[in-house]
């Protein structure tokens, strides 16, 4: 199966995962707000769950609830993002924002609803001994809490009013928790899931979720809003500091290829099993939206 294929199943499985959890909810406007903002997307990090598992012979079915979690999880983080007490935005995956299409009430809740969606998931059977849904459930948390994204989060509207603009290993730290933390997560699932060591997956994750963000700085500069679904440039009117703006483009390019370089190169210990990942790494930085 090639890459594009690969990546395609996984979203497949995943929405359909995804609908089966929120097929017994209510009929009411908060849960179409969660249908909503769950639909679409790459799906990247349930893709790195699905494919993390597989490096150690586990089967969709046995990975597919941790990775329907960290898509609620994100889509959470996304739709509290893009309110005006945060990044302001009207547009996400071409769509209006949920707090748009509804309301800013309906946006919160529906937002808070999908984060405690997905610690309901990482608690079916279906994941393994209560031991290990204990640690992808710990994991998740601190991915997602005051250690991890919501840590990115703060210091990125932070930045929004500080003095000066963040310096390069400022910017670093601050993505490492905003984007990279559940990046992290995602690909240290399926060791976690086998028993197994998630130090090589660990390393790998780093160095993709940085060249992740790189790219996305990228994108913001070079895109399209028509191929990326999203409005741009806002960071550069905001006068923050971004890799691009640090690096250059050309520079920033460099960087995150070499980051892709050094993600392949963790993944050495799985040998061509872990070709589909090593294509994910090359994706991140080649993509348009």
């Amino acid at each position: 199966m090639s890459f594009p294929q690969a990546l395609g199943e996984a979203a497949r499985l995943i929405q359909a995962r995804l609908d089966l959890a929120l097929a017994r909810q209510a009929d009411e406007p908060v849960i179409h707000a969660m249908r909503y903002a769950v639909a679409g997307g790459k799906r990247l990090r349930g893709f790195l769950v699905l494919e993390s598992a597989a490096l150690f012979g586990l089967p969709p079915d046995r990975a597919i609830a941790a990775a329907a979690a960290v898509e609620c999880l994100h889509a959470y983080s996304l739709v509290h993002d893009d309110m005006p007490c945060m990044d302001d935005d009207d547009l996400r995956r071409g769509q209006p924002t949920v707090h748009v299409k509804w309301d800013e009430a309906t946006a919160v809740l529906a937002g808070d609803a999908l984060q405690t969606l997905a610690f309901e998931l990482l608690c079916d059977p279906a994941l393994g001994t209560g031991d290990t849904r204990i640690a992808l459930v710990q994991g998740l948390a601190l991915a997602s809490g005051a250690e991890g994204m919501v840590l990115g989060q703060a210091l990125d509207i932070a930045a929004e009013s500080a003095a000066n603009p963040l310096t390069l290993d400022q910017i670093t730290r601050l993505q490492a928790g905003k984007t990279g933390a559940l990046i992290r997560w995602s690909a240290e699932a399926g060791a976690v899931l086998a028993g197994a060591d998630p130090a090589p997956l660990r390393a790998y994750a780093t160095a993709l979720g940085l060249a992740f963000q790189i790219a996305d700085d990228i994108l913001d500069e070079t895109g399209d809003e028509a191929q990326t679904g999203k409005r741009l440039h806002k960071d550069a009117k905001a006068g923050k500091a971004t890799f691009v703006s640090l690096l250059g483009l050309d520079g920033a390019r460099r960087k995150a290829r070499d980051l892709v370089a050094e993600a392949e190169g963790h993944l050495a210990p799985y040998g061509d099993r872990a070709k589909t990942l090593i294509e994910a790494a090359r994706f991140v930085i080649a993509r348009d939206s």
